[in-house]
């Protein structure tokens, strides 16, 4: 692999935690293998397109990558009802990523439906996120959710030797009480216990940020906390 060009931009505030700084730091890098960043990912490393990255806070240790047993999964009882309530109604279609129309739209109503409804940032270049997701260093899965020939949902899948990695996830805002997130994550499960891989990586989470702690409530799951996978809530 290349010698990757690296970067730490200065501490800036935290969109997680106030109170704190965050800082990440990047490597950009286009000869990846997926059997490098499944060890990367197992060190709690995160990717974008070709930029990986992994936090680097000044103080806070807060952010801790998670993962789910997808042999040992087993759904509560609100993630049977969500399970159930898609399962038939929903279309899923796995592929190659690509850029259109529908895809444009849903992104730009999922992001400024959070930044109307949850204070985020506000929206700035939903091409730009696009094509990131489809400009990657190896090949990655594009799952798109159909509701009545309508794009819902819309989802980036790592598959790599260590499992499957959940890179991102949009939906239309409309759709909020059918719980496409969680639908999602349930069929990412379903997928890397058909295909044989250990775990499901979901990203980060963060104790006490709402908009990170649903992750925990996929279980049994195991958090990367000082170098070791552990569990955290069973």
């Amino acid at each position: 692999m290349e010698q990757p060009a690296s970067f730490k931009p200065a501490p800036a505030a935290c969109e997680y935690r106030p109170d704190q700084q965050a800082q990440l730091y990047y490597e950009l890098t286009w000869q990846l293998t997926t059997i490098e960043y499944s060890q990367r990912l197992r060190e709690g490393w995160r990717r974008f397109g070709p930029v990986v990255f992994r936090p680097e806070c000044p103080e806070c240790r807060r952010c801790q990558s998670l993962r789910v047993s997808a042999t040992e999964f087993r759904a509560s009882r609100s993630q049977r009802r969500a399970w159930e309530w898609n399962a038939r109604a929903i279309e899923l279609r796995i592929g190659e990523p690509v850029i259109d129309s529908d895809r444009r739209e849903l992104f730009a109503r999922f992001h400024e439906h959070g930044h109307q409804a949850k204070g985020w940032p506000a929206p700035d270049d939903d091409e730009l996120r696009l094509k990131i997701h489809v400009t990657n260093p190896f090949p990655t899965e594009e799952w798109s959710y159909w509701l009545d020939g309508k794009l819902v949902g819309l989802g980036y899948v790592d598959v790599l030797p260590a499992g499957l990695s959940a890179i991102y996830f949009v939906h239309q805002p409309e759709e909020h009480r059918r719980s496409l997130g969680t639908f999602n994550i349930l069929k990412m499960i379903e997928s890397a216990r058909r295909r044989g891989l250990p775990h499901l990586y979901l990203g980060y989470f963060v104790d006490g940020c709402r908009s990170l702690e649903y992750k925990a409530a996929f279980r049994p799951n195991e958090v990367l906390k000082g170098g070791q996978w552990t569990a955290l809530r069973r």
